[in-house]
């Protein structure tokens, strides 16, 4: 292997993944709008003030329907950051050039396995030992105990899945839009894809809202009590 070939070998693997880059991007560009907010406050907010105190709220009402005053409070500056970071990831892809991260499975995975972890931590440490009976199914008595193993093992995989379905539902829905929107503007680069732009638009809202959601209500029934 000569000098040039070990160069070029290095290169490529120093060279950060598309998707981390655009990650860390994502992530600059929501700190840079916190700062810009928090330094130019208005009690009349406008501009993207007006934008971000609107997604704020709405997440707020989330997070308080769901989880209520006692942990609302505590979960909304996790679930907001997930929505908003969710969000300007799925953006990305629908600029030229850009590439949207969450539309890689190790993306989605790395915010999907810390709300799985964070589910079952608040449950024990809310509940302690009793959060088994999240597990159980509502009838408990010597004569269900057949019952009761069986709903403990459907329930066991249905939380293992969690991370899964969460990881693959968003992470498809993005590769999916971007697929189209090539193929489309391939074929018919006039108006059609102009349409799948917009429909790109919503998917982005919609599937960003659907991650926050589900894991609202992942916390939600682990910190609830089990009846």
């Amino acid at each position: 292997m000569n000098e040039a070939t070990i160069l070029d070998l290095i290169v490529k693997q120093s060279v950060m993944p598309p998707y981390v880059s655009f990650a860390f991007l994502a992530s600059a560009i929501l700190i840079a709008v916190g700062i810009m907010i928090r330094v130019s406050m208005k009690l009349v907010p406008q501009g993207i003030q007006n934008v971000i105190e609107t997604i704020a709220e709405a997440m707020h009402v989330l997070v308080m329907d769901n989880l209520g005053h006692e942990w609302g409070g505590k979960f909304f500056p996790l679930i907001a950051t997930l929505f908003m970071y969710i969000l300007v990831g799925n953006f990305f892809g629908l600029i030229p050039g850009f590439f949207s991260p969450t539309a890689n499975i190790n993306m989605t995975a790395s915010m999907a396995v810390p709300i799985f972890l964070a589910t079952h931590y608040y449950g024990l440490r809310v509940h302690g030992f009793n959060y088994i009976k999240h597990f159980l199914g509502p009838i408990r008595s010597i004569l269900a105990l057949p019952l009761m193993a069986l709903m403990f093992a459907i329930e066991v995989i249905s939380h293992l899945a969690r991370p899964l379905t969460l990881s693959v539902r968003l992470f498809g829905n993005m590769i999916a839009k971007h697929i189209i929107l090539i193929v489309l503007a391939l074929l018919v680069p006039l108006l059609i894809p102009d349409f799948i732009l917009v429909l790109g638009l919503v998917v982005s809202i919609v599937q960003a809202f659907v991650f926050t959601l589900l894991s609202t209500l992942y916390l939600a029934g682990a910190v609830e009590e089990a009846h």
